[in-house]
């Protein structure tokens, strides 16, 4: 009879376990594959191993970034992120432990008499000799345990999980950091840029106003009209207008740096030497491969792909059947005198308590059809990354080269242009040439300048933005 008793407590079991076996999906597996190698280049020689400090060697630019990554606002933001992580993991920890606490309690209660508990507590003595006290009070101290047994590995996973989206939100601080440094070099750069443009607009006044004191003489010998000397007044108020504008820009500049660095408007200290000695260094891509190891938007992703799924895992566990065990040991009486006495008032229990879902399993399975769709979402965001970031270190590095090549030609252009400016003024002073050949010599020559010093810029910035992309910037 036992035997039997038994078989069917098994074959009850099983049956609890199979009635809860959750639905079959489909994991997609991700897909990490790139190209070999970026233009044909098998150089495992990698920048992004460089610490930004040996990347970006000018003094003012270490200084400004160094203030950033004490009081930009975002990377603050971002750190509190990471704590809130490191706190859920120390929440999914103590689920899969133990529970113990104290009770303390302490009630008093009247039976009416003419119930079945009044009628059996009127004809019952508390000890002999001793009605039952009425109203009746009732004093209780213990000492309680509560303990899911992790039998399928869901609170395990849990904290696994858990640890993952710390892990992740410290390479989502490191993709913070990168952005960051690269903003900020990027925007120095622009600013020595503009400081190129103002010295440029500025000589270029001089010789303006140089020229027009020749039209003026001219004019008064008669070997000229009022209408050249009009236009080359017109001329020079319109380079004055120029540096106006550049200062506006390089005020909004000096005020974004100083955003990023948390603090209000100052002036940026910069280095005073020409932008075309700020050449970029040799860059060195290494493979694609490597993007997988340095670059933290990727490695976030990839954390997040794992930890959605052992959140399916999570999700999948919930069907099948689940073990409490509770037990209470303590003191409960009637009157605090007796709280204290062995036996009579010592109470303890133990318990253990099986649990499966069997017919209402909607929000379960919701739960779990999420967890999969949440897992197929980080499967997609994680090749996303490795796409982008391929694209970008292949773009940034087309980029680099047409830009050396788009520079050597400009400066060829403004080495021409700036040659024919003395030229057209000789022709000019000798009545070979006429006023608007001169002016207009002179306005292709500012435009092909400044056209230069932008080429120069967007080269500053390729260098950043390829250290970014190459997943170098957050190693100190």
């Amino acid at each position: 009879m036992k035997i039997a008793y038994k078989t069917v407590q098994i074959a009850f079991l099983v049956a609890m376990v199979v009635s809860c076996k959750g639905p079959e999906f489909i994991v997609r597996s991700e897909n990490n594959q790139v190209p070999a190698s970026f233009q044909g280049s098998s150089d495992t020689t990698n920048i992004a191993t460089l610490t930004w400090k040996e990347y970006f060697t000018d003094p003012y630019l270490i200084t400004l970034i160094d203030t950033a990554l004490k009081n930009n606002q975002e990377l603050n933001i971002t750190l509190q992120e990471i704590e809130i992580s490191r706190n859920e993991i120390r929440e999914k920890k103590g689920e899969y432990l133990p529970f113990v606490g104290l009770r303390g309690a302490a009630s008093v209660d009247k039976v009416p008499r003419y119930t079945n508990i009044g009628a059996m507590e009127a004809n019952t003595d508390i000890k002999p000799g001793h009605e039952m006290p009425e109203p009746l009070a009732d004093y209780l101290i213990a000492a309680y345990a509560t303990w899911e047994v992790d039998i399928w590995k869901k609170l395990r996973n849990a904290k696994k999980a858990a640890v993952m989206r710390y892990l992740s939100s410290v390479e989502g601080k490191h993709f913070v950091v990168t952005n960051l440094i690269a903003e900020i070099a990027s925007s120095y750069y622009e600013l020595l840029a503009l400081d190129n443009q103002l010295g440029i607009v500025k000589k270029n006044i001089e010789i303006q106003q140089n020229a027009l004191r020749i039209v003026r003489l001219q004019k008064e010998a008669a070997k000229t009209t009022e209408l050249a000397v009009r236009r080359f007044e017109a001329e020079v108020l319109h380079t004055q207008s120029l540096q106006y504008g550049i200062q506006q820009r390089i005020t909004e500049i000096e005020n974004r740096i100083n955003f990023l660095l948390g603090r209000y408007p100052q002036p940026i200290p910069r280095t005073s030497q020409s932008l075309e000695s700020q050449l970029p260094e040799a860059i060195h891509a290494g493979i694609p491969a490597q993007l997988l190891a340095n670059r933290p938007d990727v490695k976030q992703a990839e954390l997040g792909l794992a930890a959605a799924k052992l959140d399916v895992k999570v999700a999948r566990a919930r069907f099948y059947p689940s073990l409490d065990i509770s037990a209470a040991i303590g003191y409960q009486a009637f009157n605090p005198a007796y709280l204290i006495t062995t036996p009579e008032s010592l109470l303890y229990s133990l318990a253990g308590d099986v649990t499966a879902p069997i017919i209402n399993r909607n929000a379960i399975k919701a739960a779990y059809y999420s967890a999969s769709a949440k897992q197929l979402q980080a499967v997609y965001e994680y090749e996303q990354r490795i796409l982008n970031a391929y694209l970008e270190v292949a773009n940034q590095l087309a980029k680099i080269a047409n830009l050396e090549k788009s520079y050597q030609l400009k400066s060829r252009q403004v080495e021409a242009l700036s040659a024919s400016i003395g030229i057209s003024n000789s022709l000019f002073g000798s009545a070979r040439a006429d006023y608007m050949e001169v002016l207009l010599t002179q306005r292709d020559a500012l435009e092909a300048r400044f056209e230069l010093i932008e080429t120069k810029m967007q080269q500053m910035n390729a260098m950043v933005n390829i250290y970014r992309a190459l997943g170098g910037g957050w190693t100190e």
